[in-house]
């Protein structure tokens, strides 16, 4: 067996299961909730800071000075 077919037969081997339909089953529930465990961390640090009036009285001003109310 000669050395480039072992390789073309690797090559197909990869792209054959880089293009599999169920090669990412199960991912996009794992980084679904890896995002909500960091978004809620987020949100359970402006509340234990007290920053929550501190931002919405920023974004508040922020609006009201690009609509001029």
């Amino acid at each position: 067996m000669s050395r480039f077919s072992r390789f073309t037969r690797w090559r197909k081997t990869v792209v054959s299961r880089m293009r599999e339909a169920g090669r990412d089953t199960g991912a996009g529930f794992v980084e679904y909730a890896g995002l909500m465990i960091i978004i809620a961390g987020i949100f359970t640090l402006i509340d234990s800071l007290g920053l929550d009036g501190l931002i919405s009285t920023a974004i508040l001003n922020a609006v009201q000075d690009v609509i001029g109310g």
